[in-house]
């Protein structure tokens, strides 16, 4: 008598696909992935995945809109919770982003790879989303003063710097210096390059992440 049969269900399958799937992802990669090797890890039968995605390019973008809500709730709580310094914000906005850069570098990669398609809105708009309150500290940076630019290029030079630096920074390439100092350097770096320079004199920030002279240092990290 044959064992008994792979089961169709296995209790909310979906959410077990996805974290099953994240997982797997940072081991073998999106080629790697496929609905019936997760199925097999699961124990479920071969058709039980598809009641909930159509098929793999169906289950890498919901991966994706899974990664940058997590990413987008990470960002709003740490850059909600800091004072009105843009120093420290934008370098609590980079910390953040660079510790999910560490922690989920495949995800990260499928992420943008995924995130500017024309013809997966619901991934640009998980995108908008997750980065909602990065653009918000720009714009009222740019309100307050503290930095004299056109919002679309300001916030692209934001990410553009921030993922940069993550992508230095997962792959150790920064030498023997320490990972706050080069955080806080770059970020003061960025921000000289979008304020009015005329206006007052910019902070020093050392290698130690120390930043004196001018107003508006952060606390040292």
């Amino acid at each position: 008598m044959s064992g008994s049969p792979t089961p169709y269900h296995h209790g909310n399958l979906r959410v077990e696909l996805l974290a099953r799937a994240e997982h797997r992802l940072e081991q073998v990669g999106p080629d790697g992935l496929s609905l019936r090797g997760l199925a097999r890890e699961l124990s479920v039968s071969h058709a039980a995945p598809r009641r909930h995605f159509a098929d793999k390019e169906a289950l890498l973008d919901a991966l994706a809109i899974r990664g940058l809500q997590r990413l987008g709730a990470e960002l709003d709580a740490g850059v909600a919770g800091e004072t009105d310094s843009l120093h420290e914000r934008l370098t609590v906005l980079a910390r953040i982003y660079i510790r999910f850069a560490t922690r989920h570098p495949a995800l990260l990669a499928l992420i943008f790879a995924r995130k500017h398609d024309r013809t997966k809105p619901e991934i640009r708009m998980a995108g908008h989303h997750a980065f909602a309150a990065a653009s918000a500290l720009i714009d009222e940076a740019i309100d307050d003063g503290a930095i004299v630019d056109d919002p679309d290029l300001a916030a692209m030079a934001v990410l553009a710097t921030v993922h940069g630096l993550a992508m230095i920074v997962t792959g150790d390439r920064i030498d023997e210096r320490p990972v706050h100092a080069v955080i806080s350097r770059t970020v003061h770096t960025l921000i000289s390059g979008l304020q009015d320079n005329r206006a007052q004199p910019s902070p020093t920030v050392h290698d130690s992440g120390e930043c004196t002279v001018a107003p508006g240092c952060p606390p040292s990290p």
